[in-house]
């Protein structure tokens, strides 16, 4: 049970975790100064989120999202939301591969062969299915938080910060709604594919509280050390760099090797739900509808990496506030539904 629960928090992490949150962009875009309050209360929201959509999806046992939406957003609302979180999917995947094609920049390499190894990799990740995508992220996640977070307590001993002195003004508390909005959709798409998975309730309870606590910490400290360097973040594309800047070179490639690999799990995560909801209308193999699915991508990722996260994620974390709205109130009106069935 602890081992299958900890497998799937990390399909959650890995799926949370991409080019706009590793890089800095995202948390820089939602948080910033006075939000430590914000961050508790997203830690909170994304627990009950998780624990909700994976009981929902084991009680199902479902292979693709959609029971699973049905029951969150009610069946008048589902074919609006497929089509959100088809969408959502697909833009969010072409972000990631861009993001990769960032990554290579920042080596002053071209933009394109970021992008080009990107689509290998996850061609090649999805020959096994879904198992190449549990592997890798029982194998990298680990490796990828542990640089994280040694890289990000480092600056903060280094630069002689405070953890907690942002306490006295917490006004911008209210971006805990739209930031967590933003990030469950996906987790609706990833985990509903593999509801028939989940064996116990145990896995749901480790899952859900792991990956809350584990992103609630990181995403304090991260923009911890953000607000630190806020007068220079706008000069990277991706802010990270921006805390690097002064450590070895060593350093910098290790921790854009590991920004790499969680752009590849989060775009990994993303073609899972997309390909996972279209194959009931196309008899194709897997791989194939991988493959037409990212070559549809590539001439998307021509538009800019923060640009496409500065224009795209709000848009969505203001229409999933309705999804997050429900979730957290699940067990409220599913204790009605069921009394209502009863009479």
């Amino acid at each position: 049970m602890i081992k299958a629960g900890i497998k799937w928090m990390f399909l959650i992490i890995g799926t949370t975790i991409g080019a706009g949150y590793a890089s800095g962009r995202e948390l820089w875009q939602f948080f910033g100064h006075e939000s430590g309050l914000a961050i508790l209360l997203f830690a909170i929201f994304f627990t009950i989120c998780c624990a909700v959509i994976m009981y929902v999806s084991y009680h199902h046992e479902s292979t693709q999202y959609l029971p699973v939406l049905k029951d969150i957003v009610g069946i008048r609302l589902t074919k609006f939301y497929d089509i959100m979180i088809f969408f959502y999917l697909f833009s969010v995947t072409v972000v990631m591969i861009a993001g990769s094609g960032a990554t290579g920049q920042a080596f002053n390499f071209s933009k394109w062969w970021g992008i080009v190894i990107m689509v290998i990799a996850l061609i090649l990740l999805f020959i096994k299915n879904i198992n190449g995508l549990l592997s890798i992220n029982l194998f990298i996640l680990p490796i990828l938080l542990g640089g994280l977070v040694f890289i990000l307590m480092k600056f903060i001993m280094d630069q002689d910060l405070n953890l907690f002195s942002h306490w006295h003004e917490q006004r911008n508390w209210t971006a805990a709604f739209p930031f967590t909005a933003l990030n469950i959709l996906p987790l609706i798409a990833v985990l509903g594919a593999v509801g028939d998975k989940v064996k116990t309730k145990g896995e749901i309870y480790i899952a859900s509280i792991g990956s809350g606590v584990i992103l609630g910490a990181i995403s304090y400290i991260y923009n911890n050390s953000l607000i630190q360097i806020a007068d220079v973040i706008l000069l990277y594309e991706i802010p990270l760099f921006a805390i690097l800047k002064d450590y070895p070179f060593e350093i910098l490639v290790f921790m854009s090797l590991m920004l790499w690999f969680a752009i590849l799990t989060t775009a990994a995560s993303g073609v899972l739900g997309i390909v996972t909801r279209i194959q009931e209308y196309f008899n194709q193999p897997f791989s194939l509808l991988v493959i037409v699915t990212l070559l549809l991508m590539i001439p998307l990722t021509t538009f800019g990496f923060s640009q496409l996260i500065s224009v795209l994620y709000p848009i969505y974390g203001i229409l999933n506030l309705y999804v997050l709205t429900r979730l957290l109130l699940f067990p409220l009106w599913h204790r009605r539904d069921k009394r209502n069935k009863i009479r």
